[in-house]
């Protein structure tokens, strides 16, 4: 069903069958399975709803977890129209402060209390026209993260486009297990079961990730190629799990013949918080070729880019960002930065990142995602990042002093296999994990600022 608020959708499952639960979860000191149907949702939302009414606050900041009390936060502030950021409480504090101040805040939620005192101060004044804009942060691995313009109705059609192409049944338990301050998250986590009519079982969090699966027995689940590899590994999986819908990076194919080895039907998603989640989804047979959802067209650029109307999902722009805004998206089209091509059936590969290819002072290109690989294989260590300092192609690695000899003398061999041009002779070893956005990807653009910093 195609919905224009989330507060809608609620009511048509309520109306459709008053004992279809939306939420499974487990708050209580006996760790019971605890259930809300759509109907007792829509009415916590209401009651919610008139309290922001009556606070006279125009903008609220939201500390996003998994939560009952977090989605109906969410939901009514929609309702009344106001402005919602979408915050990530993991963000080091800095950061949130700069974001609040960013996106005039002038209100927060959270149930950490001492987190909200924290942030008070950085409170602004709010907004005069909020306009029912809710707000993502962008992941940031290229660049430094933008706050995208969202709406109820571009969240709801998105998740629309989803089941389109992936629908789940009204008896289908989907897990969600994904931050939902991320648009991947919120959208394929929560709103895709909900507009389907399907339970969402919220995940309980980090102290019991190992169990979950079991506990709640979810049909579907969204996650990120780190969390299947995880799940896989320590064979978590319960026997009832029937799909997984991966997105926000690439997935190798080791992975995914795993699961499907355990009968576990594999989809790809491919999506922006620009076009508020997922434009494209492999429905069938090979899982790189993506079939196109219903309101989107996708061109291919001459240089390769990928390029997407998506008039029901698209952002509105970045906030009070008219430069980066008209950057990125023009006349309606967007130029995602990511590089693809439609083959004979018109279904989307995608092939890289623009911003991923280091352009050399002679001319020379490097692809990173391929070049980093290569390197990450040889040396055995996922914990790498190629960067351009002082005009050279630059290994940032986590590694042991002991083990330093090994990784140049293993280096100085894999460099044989390009060209000399590309080869890199600059290692900077560091003792600490590198950078990486919720998703589990390299932020390079960090990495980069941070050693130019030392400069």
């Amino acid at each position: 069903m195609r919905f224009g608020s989330f507060y809608e959708m609620l009511l048509y499952y309520e109306k459709k069958d008053e004992n279809n639960v939306a939420l499974l979860y487990s708050e209580n000191e006996n760790g019971e399975k605890q259930k809300l149907t759509f109907g007792q949702l829509a009415r916590k939302v209401e009651e919610r709803a008139e309290e922001l009414e009556n606070s006279g606050k125009s903008c609220i900041g939201v500390f996003c977890n998994i939560t009952v009390e977090c989605i109906v936060t969410v939901f009514a502030a929609a309702k009344v129209g106001m402005q919602i950021v979408m915050l990530d409480g993991n963000v080091p504090s800095l950061l949130l402060k700069k974001q609040l101040a960013a996106t005039d805040a002038d209100m927060l939620w959270s149930e950490d209390g001492e987190l909200c005192r924290e942030l008070e101060p950085f409170l602004t004044k709010g907004v005069e026209n909020p306009d029912g804009k809710i707000l993502f942060f962008t992941s940031g691995t290229t660049s430094s993260s933008k706050a995208v313009i969202l709406t109820e109705k571009s969240l709801c059609s998105s998740a629309y486009n989803g089941s389109f192409k992936l629908p789940l049944k009204e008896d289908d338990v989907l897990l969600s297990i994904l931050p939902p301050a991320h648009v991947f998250g919120f959208v394929c986590g929560i709103l895709w079961g909900l507009s389907c009519g399907a339970t969402v079982a919220l995940s309980r969090g980090a102290r019991h990730i190992l169990e979950d699966f079991n506990f709640f027995k979810p049909t579907a689940v969204s996650l990120v190629p780190m969390l299947l590899g995880f799940f896989l590994k320590g064979k978590l999986f319960n026997s009832e799990l029937g799909l997984v819908l991966i997105g926000a990076g690439d997935c190798s194919d080791t992975l995914i013949d795993a699961a499907r080895a355990l009968g576990i039907r594999v989809s790809f998603g491919y999506g922006l918080t620009e076009t508020s989640s997922g434009v494209a989804i492999s429905v069938s047979g090979d899982l790189h070729a993506m079939e196109i959802c219903p309101d989107d067209e996708i061109m291919i650029a001459p240089d390769g880019e990928i390029l997407i109307k998506a008039p029901t999902c698209m952002m509105q722009g970045y906030y009070k960002d008219e430069k980066s805004t008209s950057e990125a998206l023009a006349d309606g089209v967007l130029h995602s930065g990511d590089i693809g091509f439609l083959d004979m059936d018109g279904r989307l590969h995608i092939t890289g990142r623009k911003k991923e290819m280091l352009v050399l002072p002679s001319g020379n290109k490097i692809f990173l995602p391929d070049y980093e690989h290569t390197i990450a294989k040889a040396l055995e260590n996922e914990e790498i990042a190629v960067i351009l300092l002082n005009a050279q192609p630059t290994l940032v690695i986590k590694e042991l002093e002991h083990k330093r000899q090994e990784v140049k003398e293993k280096l100085t061999e894999v460099m044989k296999k390009f060209p000399r041009a590309q080869q890199i002779t600059n290692i900077i070893f560091t003792d600490k994990p590198l950078p990486r956005t919720a998703t589990g990807k390299i932020k390079r653009w960090e990495i980069q600022k941070s050693e130019e910093d030392k400069k």
